[in-house]
């Protein structure tokens, strides 16, 4: 009989024993658990929340796309904003090695991007992140049957081009020489909108303007093609601006616009990808 029970307080006791492992690992395995959720949720919020301005300087002829991935960033970001100052790429680069509070600086050359580097205005190196390519818009329906940029050079012809310190007047020009071709504009203008608009209200028959600004001007215009334009084709590069109020916001907007989303925008708008 005392061999019997002591049996079965020896097996009620091993029992005994395995419960107590087995609810000290489950207890372990919940503290781990815990901890590692703990650990995520402390890694989440580390991420700081981006909040505030972030004002953009750009090209004038990114005005329709960087609008919309503005409106598309503030959205993914609540508490941010966007704003922006477009205009010809070399008054926004003066404005900017002039002390102008900006966060990034969206040119449509390297040589006015260039400008602002130079004076040590950038933070990290500029990327280009599109490329854009001349087109004579011309007056819907193309009533002076402009085929070339040869025939831009006829007398009887008002023309626009943007100013030649401008990026898309200084590639107009490269592409003029390169044709041997002289140009007489009626008016020389301080950005490639400008320009544009010269045609859209018929105070001029033509202008050599970028593929993207016939393409947003819609039927207000009619574009023709410009095979000298491949040897004027402009890379666009953006940047961090070194005194940026709102760094790390406008890092996270150079980001979209680099991002596949944000080309997908652009190349819809007409431009190159880089």
């Amino acid at each position: 009989m005392r061999t019997r029970t002591a049996r079965r307080t020896s097996r009620t006791l091993q029992v005994a024993g395995a419960g107590t492992a087995a609810l000290l690992t489950l207890s372990a395995c919940s503290s781990s658990d815990s901890d590692s959720s703990a650990k995520s949720g402390s890694s989440s919020s580390s991420s700081p929340k981006l909040s505030g301005t972030v004002t953009v300087f750009a090209a004038a002829s990114l005005k329709e796309s960087f609008t919309t991935l503005g409106k598309e960033f503030e959205k993914q970001h609540p508490g941010t904003k966007v704003t922006f100052s477009f205009g010809g790429s070399d008054s926004l680069a003066a404005s900017i090695t002039g002390g102008a509070p900006a966060d990034v600086f969206a040119a449509a050359s390297p040589k006015t991007m260039k400008i602002v580097t130079d004076a040590g205005d950038v933070s990290g190196t500029p990327a280009t992140f599109v490329r854009n390519q001349l087109e004579i818009a011309t007056l819907p329906g193309n009533p002076d049957k402009i085929s070339s940029l040869e025939d831009l050079t006829k007398s009887s012809l008002k023309v626009v081009l943007c100013d030649k310190e401008v990026p898309c007047g200084s590639a107009a020009q490269k592409a003029l020489d390169a044709s041997s071709l002289e140009l007489t504009p009626v008016s020389y203008e301080q950005d490639v909108k400008s320009a544009l608009t010269k045609v859209e209200l018929k105070e001029a028959d033509a202008a050599v303007v970028y593929k993207t600004d016939v393409k947003a001007a819609g039927d207000k215009v009619e574009g023709v093609e410009l095979p000298e334009s491949a040897n004027a084709v402009n890379d666009y590069p953006i940047a961090l601006l070194k005194d940026a109020p709102n760094a790390e916001a406008s890092k996270a907007f150079i980001a979209l616009v680099q991002s596949a989303e944000g080309q997908k925008v652009l190349t819809g708008a007409g431009f190159l990808k880089p």
